[in-house]
């Protein structure tokens, strides 16, 4: 039997969810009450509404200015390359020392220069607010929001720092010689290893004292549409160095730069970009973050910290989305369910629940297979009844409402994994217990007669024919289970509380 079938059958019994109180929502089950709804409901999609009038202003300005951009582009990257191949003949994919004296000297000048007029060509107009840290002030500089491959501006005005970029990029023609310049950090995909090499190398070159450039990380890991700050992953915090936050802006009256996983693609950016006058961006680079002894044991904590520093410069909220959310967005379109329906806030609901990718990706299945028919991809309690196979009732609509946490008449999936996760993996508490047996207490007498008990077990498991009259045995004194002999037997076979048929 289904998990959405075991949970209901437990919440069937919470306290206070008697029939005659049918307009009064149940009360929260233990742990469930710290489950807020984000902010943000998807910070990974990107709408940009562009009027008729726009549109004929586009068009006649990509007449003149696309064609100039684009050759303009083509011989800066062409002048941009021997400089690029100066500093990097030599040396390895992968550096094993920095590069030093008058290579750096002289392609890093010619190549902050160039990189400064490539973007200028694109038509983006700079602004750039604060100091810039020094090696030994900060060696890392951490920039978000992440929205857009031409965040790269952040890399060129910082003095191009060196980034961490997948191992691929740099076997790029032209452009992975221009990436293999400024030293990156490369991970890889297919090396198992990789994380942890690629840890073992951010915190060689954060402590050598200067001697490496200073490393720009995009903590987010992914793009977002701004709107707010998604979880910031732990990799640039875990040297316990001190870390100067860029915030970016683009504070334009049409958005042609935002690249989400819901909106236009990277040529349709590109050309609506270049087919603007100008495009403003604001690269604001705050005072330098030094972590104290707890958050340099606990690289977690320094992110958040940041991360809540940068967002209330910005005005904007924090969520616990992160790339995982990105990846069961794709999944809930590939089962036919509207893509924001798999954003569950992964970062709180893995931490909380402690529930692994695979896991919830399975709960997608499952909630895909009832809310396929709905529409908006979220169960209605038509639905809700159709799948548990029983009439809409005053007692369904409140096992409804354990679900349903923001009172809509609908299930998200997200209120879906929390629901399954809280009712269906309890611990043998005093409540806990309490519930369980009022669920094989049918006739509320305050026995529990085998009759009841092979009802509900053999229910809950799907199986009619199931003889469980040896377990009975093995509770009961008598003919009938009290309440003091269920909860001793619970107490010594706590095992009973995982297996989503028992509890």
């Amino acid at each position: 039997m289904s998990r959405c079938a075991q949970a209901a059958a437990v919440a069937a019994t919470v306290p206070a969810a008697g029939v005659g109180n049918v307009g009064l929502r149940p009360p929260m089950v233990p742990r469930q009450a710290s489950f807020f709804p984000p902010p943000v409901p998807n910070p990974f999609v990107q709408q940009t509404q562009i009027g008729s009038a726009r549109r004929v202003q586009i068009f006649l300005l990509g007449i003149i200015l696309l064609p100039i951009r684009v050759l303009l582009i083509a011989l800066i990257l062409l002048l941009a390359w021997p400089f690029a191949a100066i500093s990097t003949v030599c040396c390895p994919e992968k550096p094993t020392h920095p590069v030093t004296g008058w290579r750096r000297k002289i392609t890093q000048t010619a190549l902050k220069f160039l990189g400064r007029a490539m973007f200028f060509s694109m038509g983006f107009i700079v602004s750039v607010k604060g100091k810039i840290a020094s090696p030994l002030e900060a060696p890392v500089f951490v920039a978000a929001p992440h929205s857009t491959f031409f965040d790269g501006i952040a890399c060129v005005v910082a003095g191009l720092p060196s980034m961490v970029s997948r191992n691929e990029n740099a076997q790029v023609p032209l452009i992975g010689r221009m990436l293999r310049a400024v030293q990156p950090v490369l991970v890889s995909r297919v090396d198992p290893d990789s994380r942890k090499n690629t840890i073992n190398e951010i915190i060689k070159r954060t402590t050598s004292g200067g001697e490496w450039p200073q490393i720009l990380v995009f903590p987010e890991g992914t793009c977002t549409n701004r709107s707010c700050l998604i979880t910031f992953k732990p990799g640039a915090f875990i040297p316990g160095v001190p870390v100067q936050p860029v915030l970016l802006r683009y504070p334009n009256k049409l958005d042609t730069v935002t690249w989400t996983w819901q909106g236009y693609t990277f040529f349709q950016l590109c050309m609506l970009t270049f087919c603007q006058l100008f495009t403003k961006v604001e690269v604001e680079f705050m005072p330098v973050q030094v972590p104290n002894d707890e958050e340099k044991n606990d690289p977690v904590l320094f992110a958040n910290k940041v991360r809540n520093v940068m967002a209330e410069a910005l005005g904007i909220p924090v969520t616990d989305h992160t790339y995982e959310d990105c990846r069961l967005m794709i999944s809930a379109g590939q089962l036919t369910l509207p893509m924001e329906a798999g954003l569950v806030e992964f970062t709180k609901i893995s931490r909380k629940l402690k529930l692994d990718w695979d896991g919830v990706r399975k709960q997608l299945d499952e909630y895909a297979s009832i809310a396929s028919s709905s529409k908006g991809g979220r169960i209605g309690i038509d639905e809700f009844a159709k799948y548990l196979k029983l009439p809409v009732s005053d007692v369904l609509r409140q096992l409804f409402a354990l679900f349903d946490r923001n009172h809509d008449g609908s299930i998200d999936f997200r209120e879906y994994v929390i629901g399954l996760a809280v009712l269906c993996n309890p611990a043998n508490t005093e409540e806990i217990i309490q519930v369980a047996f009022k669920l094989f207490d049918v006739d509320e007498d305050g026995y529990i007669t085998e009759e009841e008990f092979s009802t509900i077990l053999q229910a809950s498991l799907g199986v009619p024919d199931l003889d469980v009259s040896g377990l009975f045995k093995e509770i009961a004194q008598g003919d009938s289970i009290s309440y003091e002999e269920f909860k001793s037997f619970a107490l010594r076979h706590p095992e009973y509380a995982k297996s989503d048929s028992f509890f």
